[in-house]
This record gives structure tokens, sequence and C-alpha cells, in this order.
């Protein structure tokens, strides 16, 4: 089978993560060349793009795409480019003709609901947002909460919020929102058409109040009146979609799943940048690959395992008010994981009790388990990408795999998201002079020194312990960075016979 792979970006766990998962599965994969790419904020060339997808759709037998990137030049870029609705919908147009001239190509196609970034960057969002980013913020909560309730006292916030805008900068915000919220409508036309197998709609960094809720509403609104959701998914997620579609793409039936947590509460638990509690956050993620929850371990195809917050997320690590408290018993999780991994029942692991990487505590005590014999491994940004590419691990667990190539995509994932994200970044940051989160600057070749400093050796002594005894060896690549910002890593490795 071939797969083209049409990404949000070019980061690490957009790009490299589903081709990966993708390769331990024996999968020839396709992706566009860079110039057809997005950089950070900078859109891929359409020209580009439209060239390589008509020269590989013949061979191919599955796409997935990022509808931002062949439309609007990628995630990012959409939440910032002028380009008009129409360009954009004659863009789109790719996709019906690229399935008329090859039906046997399956599309799965997905788009991101615009977020309403919860801190003031200026380079992911728009110029403006790093000087009104509050604002538009408190804008966004007003005028959904006064679209759910019309109460007076919601009038009255949501008039204060617009007045304390300039009427340009909100003009541009809401309609750049209005035009992708356009495009995201007809291509729930093209799933009505046939053109599209199955349409994810996710919610980058969403909150209960806000334009991104507002924007889910209608769109729900519009498959319920379509009698679409037999092949819609529309929840909160972005980075991790193309995992999960890989995911739905290859299922030849739904697969059950038996879900454990690190606590009796893990249902209920408040996620920082998603709009529902995480038990529903999971019946989300698992229905868009394909799965569905089951309430017996001896129904399961595998078991997704959750290391939860005792109540929610919290950015401070470690938290003893919300995260580790006596409402979570990490030992006895433990235990349950080293019983599980003696088992024949894939296991693959999703660590959300913080966002932007591992539980400290939690990978501590996992250092006596034989990680190797993981199905998955994840713990990284949201939530929502966490449990995307857990759940996606486990979903494929199912199949022939190479083993070199699926130990590739379990360390790659425990080299970023335990060692780099739930650890080294802080350090990182330290050793450097104030760095902005959203710009290096000159610092940044400092940055990239220090990153390949304390990571290598981190990555190599995790690998002797936990997965020399394979039989294969490592080769591992310099460590940098994929923008300049702290934020996101490149960790190149390579599992060799």
């Amino acid at each position: 089978m071939r797969l083209l792979l049409i990404p949000p970006d070019t980061r690490p766990p957009t790009l490299e993560h589903p081709v990966q998962l993708a390769r331990a599965l024996g999968l020839e994969t396709l992706t566009p060349p860079p110039a057809a790419l997005p950089d950070l904020n900078v859109p891929g060339d359409f020209g580009a793009m439209q060239d390589w997808l008509r020269a590989h759709a013949p061979e191919g037998d599955v796409l997935i795409v990022c509808l931002e990137t062949l439309c609007l030049g990628g995630m990012i870029p959409a939440r910032r480019v002028t380009t008009p609705l129409e360009e954009a919908l004659r863009r789109l147009q790719l996709l019906e003709e690229i399935k008329r001239a090859h039906p046997g190509l399956r599309i799965y196609a997905y788009g991101v609901i615009v977020r309403v970034a919860h801190d003031n960057d200026p380079l992911e969002e728009k110029e403006y947002y790093g000087q009104w980013g509050r604002e538009l913020r408190a804008y966004s909560t007003a005028f959904d909460r006064f679209e759910r309730h019309r109460l007076e006292e919601d009038r009255a916030l949501l008039e204060a919020a617009r007045a304390a805008l300039p009427p340009e900068i909100l003009t541009d915000w809401v309609s750049t929102r209005e035009r992708n919220r356009a495009l995201h409508l007809r291509a729930l036309d093209l799933l009505a058409e046939g053109v599209l197998e199955h349409l994810c709609l996710t919610l980058d960094d969403t909150t209960p109040y806000g334009l991104a809720a507002f924007d889910r509403r209608l769109l729900e609104a519009r498959t319920d009146e379509r009698g679409l959701w037999r092949r819609v998914d529309i929840y909160p997620g972005a980075d991790e979609v193309p995992v999960t579609l890989l995911a739905r793409a290859l299922s030849e039936r739904t697969q059950n799943v038996y879900v454990r947590y690190s606590s009796l509460l893990g249902d209920h638990a408040e996620m920082i940048y998603e709009d529902r509690p995480l038990g529903e956050l999971i019946k989300a993620h698992l229905r868009a690959a394909g799965c569905r929850r089951v309430d017996r371990l001896e129904q399961a195809d595998f078991v997704l395992a959750v290391n939860v917050p005792a109540t929610r997320q919290s950015n401070v690590r470690p938290d003893f008010v919300t995260v580790d408290t006596a409402g979570r018993h990490l030992p006895e999780f433990v235990d349950f994981l080293e019983g599980a991994l003696s088992e024949p029942t894939p296991v693959t692991l999703a660590d959300v009790a913080y966002p932007n990487g591992a539980d400290p505590r939690l990978w501590q005590l996992m250092q006596d388990l034989p990680l190797a014999r993981l199905a998955g491994y994840s713990a990284w940004n949201t939530a929502g990408n966490t449990l995307g590419s857990a759940i996606a691990f486990g979903a494929l667990a199912g199949r022939p795999r190479l083993r070199e190539r699926h130990l590739e995509a379990l360390l790659a994932r425990m080299i970023d998201d335990a060692l780099y994200q739930g650890e080294l970044r802080a350090r990182v940051r330290e050793r450097l002079d104030n760095p902005s989160p959203y710009d290096l600057g000159p610092q940044r070749a400092r940055a990239e020194e220090l990153v390949a400093e304390l990571v290598e050796p981190r990555a190599r002594a995790l690998w002797e312990r936990h997965f020399a005894q394979e039989g294969f060896r490592l080769r591992l690549g310099r460590p940098h960075l994929a923008w300049p910002r702290l934020f996101t890593g490149v960790f190149p490795l390579e599992v060799e016979a």
C-alpha cells in the first residue's frame, strides 16, 4: 500500500511521526517537497503542491490531507494569510479533480478550527495578536457566552469587549475565522458527494467558551442537516490527526479499547486546552481512529493506559494542588502497567497529567518496567495530541510490523516527550538569557548547542537501559530546533539491524 501524506506543517510530530508509524507497517509513504509545505508562518507554495499531488495520485492508495495546508499554505499560515475564500475553494477543487481521475484513491481529510491562542504569540497568530491577544480572547469568550445564554449581563460584557478593540483588527480577525469556517463547510459537501472517505474537523487549543466553540456548533448543525455523522468527527485536536486518520484508514473493523486511568477520577479530569472532561475527550479520539471503549479487559484489542491529573492539568511541575494529590495513586498504576505488559494484549500509554511533556514522577517510576514492550507512548503538547498518538500506536499494534521501525517511533516519542519536553527543555531555558518563548533571535545557536549537549547522552542512556537488548543498533543525529523557539525539538534517529 502506498500512502500520500499532506501534513499541517513540518514539525516532527506532524510529519515524521505519521511517516514512522506508516513505515513500521511496511507502507511506502510519500510527502510533498519542502517548497509545498509551510515553514512556521510562511505558507507553502500551492503550485508545487498541485504538481506533486497530480504526479503521485495515480500511484497512491490512501491520501491523508490537511485542508489548511492544501488551501491556505499550512495550519499556522491559515491563521494569518489574506487568501480570499474564492481562492481557497478553488484550491479545494483539486481534491475533486483527483478523485474523478483516480476513483480508487481513498481521501481522508481534516480541517483545523482556528484557535483562540492562550498566549500573545505574534508569530503563530496574526502579528497584532502580540499586542491585542488578551482583548481578543475576552471578545471571543464574551461573544460565545452571549450567543448561548442571551443574558443582558453577557450583552454588556460583549459590548465592552468589542469597544476595547480597534474595529479594523476585530474585523480582520473575525473574517479570517469566517473564511476558514466556510472552507470546512464546503469540505462537508465534498464528503456528502463522495469525494472524501472521512472528515475530521478539530478544535485546536480550545476552551469551553469561545469562537471555536461557536464554529463547532455551526459545523455540527450542518453535519446534522446532511446526515453525515457516520463519516465525520468534530472534536478537540489538531497536530495528531494524521496518525488518527492513518489508524482509521487501515482499520478493517472497529477496535475495542480498555481504558485504564491512574485515578478513579480520570473520566472527570479537566484538561487545560480542551473544552470537555477527559472521558468525553477519549471517546471522541477513539471514534475518530475507528475504535470504541469497552468495559472489560478481556474484550479489548488493546489497552489505553492514561496517566491523569487528580482533578485538573497544570503547567507547573510538580503540582501538588490539582495533579499529584491523594486523588491518584501512581505506584498502583505502575503495578498495573507491569502486569499488563506481561500479557499478550498490546498496551499503549498516554500521559496527560501535564500538558507539553511527561509527568516526571511517572517517568521515574516507569524505569523498572520493560518499556520496549509498550505498543505506544505519548506525552506531547495537549491532551488531544497525546491521546491521538497513543491511540494510533495501539490501533496499529495488531498489524504486522517491522520491529526496528516500531522501535524508532516509540523511542522518538520518549526522547521528545519525556526527556526533552518533560525535563530538559526547562534546563535549556534556564541556561539562556531570558529567552522569548516566541523567537530566540540570536540565542538560537546557543540553544541548539545546549539541546544537543543535554539530550544526546540521555537518549543513549535510555536506549541502553531499555532497548539495546532488542538486538538492534541506534544511530542518533544531532538534535536541533524545528523553529526559532524552544518549544519543538528535532531528534533524528535510526534503528538499524
